[in-house]
């Protein structure tokens, strides 16, 4: 079955462009030219496996779609901006973006990013069904699995079911998010760089851009920690890198 993927993007051109790769990649592509065309298309058709998003819109801005697939929807979103700026980047992350593609971009690239997005979201998908269905004994009796977590000082890490609770409330953590955050819990004690970090979490090779480690880890350490600006959690090694704090139990 092919993978749907929506395609936010006014420009004609880029979006013509990138139809065409992505068509030819194997996938099948919805276009919107602006933002209630793709709120429109998002809500009322078949669920899609991944939707890139340019943030400067007609009719109705990139956030704002991107704030109300969010509040119903985990697919993955590929931001893409033509702004090369930490305000854009921060603010499409930070309202839930999986990842970010400054423009111009080559198309090797762009659908390096898109595969590696949708193979992470059915990494995900899969471990939390998993994790929901109950092991079957030689009886014919079900007995419900264990849930693999990991407790820290305040905060419980569930590795199975993909969630975060912080002194019993839920945390709702973006999917790099999690994944930064359980690179840390299940290797305590463990330095790990920047280009570590995006290598294991995105799964790409590194070119050197701190700014989607950057804005990745501040916005987990605002939901994570008591003092984001004293992180307790995730500890800052200056000029090497970041490493767990001593929070486990």
């Amino acid at each position: 079955m092919q993978q749907r993927v929506l395609l936010i993007e006014d420009d004609e051109a880029i979006s013509e462009m990138v139809h065409s790769y992505l068509t030819k990649e194997g996938y099948e592509v919805e276009t919107a030219y602006d933002g209630e065309a793709a709120v429109s298309k998002f809500v009322g058709g078949l669920p899609y496996d991944l939707v890139l998003l340019d943030l400067m819109l007609p009719k109705r801005s990139g956030t704002d779609v991107l704030q109300m697939i969010r509040s119903g929807s985990l697919v993955p979103v590929l931001i893409m901006s033509a702004k090369d700026s930490d305000v854009d980047k921060a603010l499409g992350l930070g309202f839930g973006a999986d990842d970010y593609i400054t423009k111009p971009f080559s198309m090797i690239e762009l659908a390096a990013r898109v595969k590696a997005a949708i193979r992470r979201a059915g990494y995900a998908a899969s471990g939390s069904q998993a994790a929901a269905v109950s092991g079957v004994q030689d009886g014919g009796e079900t007995q419900p699995e264990k849930p693999k977590g990991i407790e820290l000082r305040g905060l419980s890490v569930d590795l199975d079911n993909f969630s975060v609770r912080k002194n019993g409330q839920e945390l709702k953590l973006t999917a790099k998010e999690f994944h930064i955050l359980k690179l840390f819990v299940s290797s305590p004690g463990r330095v790990f760089t920047k280009a570590q970090i995006y290598s294991q979490v995105w799964e790409e090779d590194y070119y050197g851009d701190e700014n989607v480690i950057n804005v990745h880890m501040r916005r987990l350490r605002e939901k994570i920690e008591d003092d984001p600006s004293h992180p307790e959690y995730i500890k800052t090694l200056w000029g090497i890198g970041y490493k767990l704090g001593d929070v486990l139990l």
